[in-house]
């Protein structure tokens, strides 16, 4: 029993004594050169990413050459479809 009672306060002890080191201060290691408190824990930041973007394509505008009427001239006879047209000027 005296053993068992001596076992628990000896463990009691390492206990507050593990505890009283995790709490003592620390260097910050800061720009201020202050001590900071208690068991520092690390939490990286969440970053969260942008949704991706989609582009349209780029529109198509042609040149102002493609605007241009042809150019005029004698279009000799031919076949549109099933249909025979004759040369004419155009």
């Amino acid at each position: 029993m005296i053993a068992s009672a001596a076992r628990r306060i000896a463990y009691t002890v390492l206990g507050l004594a593990a505890i009283g080191v995790a709490a003592a201060p620390k260097p910050a290691h800061a720009w201020w050169h202050g001590y900071g408190w208690g068991v520092g824990i690390y939490v990286p930041p969440v970053v969260v990413a942008p949704p991706p973007a989609y582009y349209a394509p780029p529109a198509y505008y042609p040149a102002p050459a493609d605007y241009a009427p042809p150019a005029s001239g004698w279009i000799p006879g031919h076949w549109q479809g099933n249909y025979w047209v004759p040369g004419h000027w155009s």
